[in-house]
């Protein structure tokens, strides 16, 4: 049967307000949307462009603090810079190409030069407030997705010069979303590290650095380290870096105009590479690059005239030269660390040999790993031809000019029931399956070659595409999906061992997850509500009423398909896993997952005792 003709005339034709396209399309202007539970999530995007205005101020050397709150779901940002034109504040937030970040004499080196930004919160927020304090006066206007809803007129202040917003990110585009205090903190400490002199108040909170990237190497490495950070500065460019003596991998921190670069970009690229050079002309040996940025921790910012990103997110810097008459990113950067990193490891003989000795160590396990990893990829190869294991999606984290990629998801079940019903239901273009077999093994203290004799870590790891670190990992979500039992939770425990152990930045990263799965079903002949508590089973069986059908989830395996749809699409409840400051991988590892102790059996005890006292209730 003929398709029915769609017909094409100019009734077909229209144009967007810009409020419009923005609600419409929102993934060009934020990336993906979330609810929160990841730090790449919407709403945070919505925040840092917020922030990232109030920085720009302070770059230019206008105001020296930024006062943020985030209370419920409404954010408040408050700004001491020179506040917006008071005749243009409806302008630069509801009217595309209106800024004055077109002016590079006035914003040189600032983050945002399309003047997007703010206009994208203004659009996506159900509410949003901009008020501008400047030459004793002040004028605010309201607005609810992008429409102007109320302008005051300009009238006399006392208050201090800048400006404040004032949003609160729409439901309608967000769904049920929370911020996650973690991820909030983690942006501004970034944002203190990288502007030093500033400090930024948040719900009651300081944020301030003295030492800038040092400081962020400091606060950001867990375990010992096998030489004193070394902290270079220089026009427009610094640099911190160590190497770990606990960690395999490389981790990085790039940074431009102020800005976190999560995803790298070409001065990650020229760093990389730069580092490896001066470090061979150093010692006057052809180390393999590998060899020489195994376990290496490192920060490197710089600023960049009209920077640009391969993205509005602005995670990954695109811009190949310094500025309109500078020279190249690569070059500017080999340069620096050709001279000062050079200078520093002259004047430095205890570091450069400790770097010697970690080079050559990196080189000895390589050479001895070889033979091993030669078979664990084909072993990998084999078991991924006859799809035993992974069951792939066709979009990957890696994949070029799709938008999805940002949601590509492996779930990690146990066993194949679990596994089957997920591979029934889930998003085929997206989201791919991971079935283990029995319990992992506890990686807590063993040596990298183990991930290579053992069958479910080697072809875990293969699947990811993370044997050489985590820069070419295939999904952007990392979701442990296991039954809410002790053997669920205890084979949780052993695959995040595994990944800190060896692969702590994928946790670091925001990238693993656990599943919420539904325990309890609670139902009538009208309508089912699914409940992840026992507060919500009670809630749902006050609102369904008399002698309700309830079904107990025992394990994922009892979940149908049809039912699992529900669980792991739009609405999935996924609970990101967060290390915090106040402990180190290393000691928690160890705490949890090495040999038994006393302090272990207390904790223990003290733990299941509450567990029985909340049974009894």
């Amino acid at each position: 049967m003929a398709e029915k003709e769609v017909k094409y005339t100019e009734d077909s034709i229209r144009t967007l307000e810009w409020n419009e396209h923005i609600r419409l399309r929102p993934g060009m202007y934020i990336g993906k949307l979330g609810d929160g539970s990841s730090p790449d999530d919407g709403i945070y995007i919505l925040l840092k462009e917020t922030i990232d205005n109030c920085i720009d101020e302070f770059v230019m050397g206008n105001g020296k603090s930024i006062d943020i709150t985030i209370k419920e779901k409404t954010v408040r940002v408050r700004d001491y810079g020179r506040g917006i034109p008071l005749g243009k504040v409806v302008d630069v937030v509801s009217k595309i190409n209106t800024g004055a970040k077109y002016d590079s004499e006035a914003f040189k080196k600032s983050v945002g030069l399309n003047g997007v930004g703010t206009k994208a919160v203004n659009a996506l927020s159900s509410y949003f407030k901009i008020q501008s304090f400047r030459d004793e006066q002040t004028k605010e206007a309201t607005f609810s997705k992008g429409n102007l809803q109320k302008e005051e007129k300009i009238v006399a202040s006392d208050a201090r010069k800048g400006t404040l917003v004032t949003f609160t990110p729409d439901e309608a585009i967000f769904g049920n979303y929370h911020f996650i205090n973690e991820y909030v903190e983690k942006m501004l400490w970034n944002y203190a590290y990288l502007n030093t002199g500033l400090t930024i108040n948040y719900n009651g909170q300081k944020f301030y650095s003295e030492n800038g990237l040092l400081d962020l190497l400091t606060q950001n490495i867990n375990g010992a380290i096998l030489y004193p950070t070394i902290h270079l500065r220089g026009y427009d460019i610094e640099v911190a870096m160590t190497h770990s003596n606990q960690q395999y991998g490389e981790e990085y921190y790039s940074l431009v105009n102020g800005q976190h670069t999560t995803q790298g970009g070409t001065h990650q690229g020229a760093f990389r590479e730069a580092v490896v050079r001066t470090i061979r002309e150093f010692f006057k040996k052809d180390f393999e690059a590998v060899d020489v940025r195994t376990s290496i921790i490192a920060a490197v910012s710089i600023k960049v005239q009209e920077p640009v990103f391969e993205s509005q997110t602005k995670t990954k810097l695109g811009s190949q030269e310094i500025g309109p008459k500078g020279p190249s990113v690569k070059a500017f950067i080999g340069d620096f660390l050709k001279t000062e990193l050079d200078n520093f490891l002259h004047k430095n003989p205890e570091t450069a040999q400790a770097i010697l000795q970690k080079i050559q160590q990196s080189e000895r396990e390589r050479k001895d790993l070889q033979g091993i990893q030669k078979l664990a990829r084909e072993r990998a190869k084999k078991s991924s031809l006859h799809n035993k294991k992974l069951r792939d999606c066709r979009i990957h984290k890696t994949s070029n000019n799709d938008e999805r990629k940002l949601d590509t998801t492996l779930f990690i079940c146990e066993g194949d029931s679990a596994s089957g019903s997920i591979t029934k239901t889930r998003d085929v273009n997206t989201q791919a399956v991971f079935s283990l077999k029995g319990k992992p093994l506890n990686a807590f203290g063993l040596t990298k070659k183990i991930v290579y004799e053992n069958e479910e870590f080697n072809l875990l790891q293969a699947a990811l595409n993370i044997e050489d670190g985590i820069e070419n990992l295939r999904y952007n979500n990392i979701v442990i999906a296991t039954d809410a039992d002790v053997d669920g939770m205890h084979i949780r425990l052993l695959l995040l061992t595994f990944f800190l152990q060896f692969f702590p930045d994928l946790v670091k990263n925001g990238h693993v997850y656990i599943l919420q799965t539904p325990l309890f079903r609670v139902r009538n002949k009208k309508e089912t509500i699914y409940c992840y508590s026992e507060e919500e089973r009670k809630n749902a069986i006050s609102k369904l009423g008399v002698k309700p059908e309830i079904t107990r989830f025992k394990g994922l395996g009892e979940i149908s398909p049809d039912e699992f749809k529900h669980f792991i699409g739009k609405d999935i409840r996924k609970d990101p896993v967060i290390i915090g400051k106040d402990r180190s991988i290393v000691d928690l590892l160890g705490y949890y997952m090495g040999k038994n102790t006393p302090e272990r059996q207390d904790f223990i005890i003290e733990n299941l005792k509450v567990e029985k006292d909340l049974v009894e209730q």
